[in-house]
């Protein structure tokens, strides 16, 4: 058994997960089993994976593991796939080592653009999101809701940056904190609201928290308790390779579309 770290934009895939006629993270790891002559089956052995990331969500500590063949490598996985998907550290597990169950802790990072906000505001909101409480009303999913949140918040720039930290989230309860958060640090809630969506009285409709777009969104860490990863060096300059010609890619997007926005006139 082989865990191995991938890193990938998410924004050109409808999620991690599998899902028919639409294209995933998890169909382009298998397929570049295939080509590897690693896989023959639907699913490699004993295959799991960290979490499930929506469509558009990105990561940089997303976590399979699987039985493997010794030499396949990050490197080695990395040569059949795409360069929005890297392969980048890997670390040889118990035979019953599984990737979801046997995570510990799991951090996402939020990349809020958010110039104007309040940012006293806005920490204030994440404070009282933090310790147990029962996120019924920040996710569709109708058990599991009650978590332990550890939270961070740091302004960047244009950016806040929220780091969200627990033993695991319910669907869509990431994204719909950052809404929450955001609505309070704009002055469109205020705090006690936090307290109405923590409380057991249902939020539906209006009343209800919306989510956040997925884009500014990474999975950035899975930890597991004496599990300890190895950096592959030639997957690791790959990986920074990919990405820091997508930021470019990036920045000259938005620089282009800063143009065009500045240059529009009402006459």
């Amino acid at each position: 058994m082989r865990a191995f770290r991938v890193a990938y934009d998410g924004r050109p895939y409808s999620g991690f997960q599998r899902q028919p006629d639409v294209p995933t993270v998890e169909d382009t790891l298998f397929d570049s089993l295939r080509k590897l002559g690693v896989l023959d089956g639907d699913t490699p052995t004993n295959y799991a994976a960290a979490g499930r990331t929506d469509a558009g969500v990105s990561a940089l500590g997303q976590t399979v593991a699987f039985e493997v063949p010794d030499w396949l490598t990050p490197a080695a996985l990395n040569g059949q796939l795409p360069g929005a998907v890297r392969a980048w550290a890997s670390a040889d597990v118990p035979p019953d080592f599984h990737a979801t169950h046997d995570a510990s802790r799991r951090t996402y990072r939020y990349h809020l653009h958010a110039p104007t906000l309040d940012d006293a505001r806005a920490k204030a909101a994440l404070d009282r999101l933090r310790g147990e409480g029962d996120f019924h009303n920040l996710t569709t999913d109708d058990e599991g809701t009650v978590r332990r949140l550890e939270t961070d918040c740091v302004r960047d720039g244009d950016f806040l940056v929220l780091t969200l930290a627990s033993d695991g989230f319910a669907r869509h309860m990431v994204r719909r904190i950052v809404s929450l958060v955001r609505a309070v640090g704009s002055g469109a809630s205020d705090l006690d609201r936090v307290d109405r969506v923590l409380g057991p009285e249902p939020l539906d409709g209006p009343a209800g928290v919306a989510t956040a777009p997925a884009t500014p969104l990474v999975l950035v860490d899975v930890t597991y308790p004496g599990v300890s990863f190895d950096p592959d060096p030639d997957a690791v300059a790959s990986a920074r390779e990919v990405f820091a010609e997508r930021r470019v890619e990036g920045l000259v997007t938005a620089r282009v579309a800063g143009e065009v926005a500045e240059g529009v006139t009402e006459r």
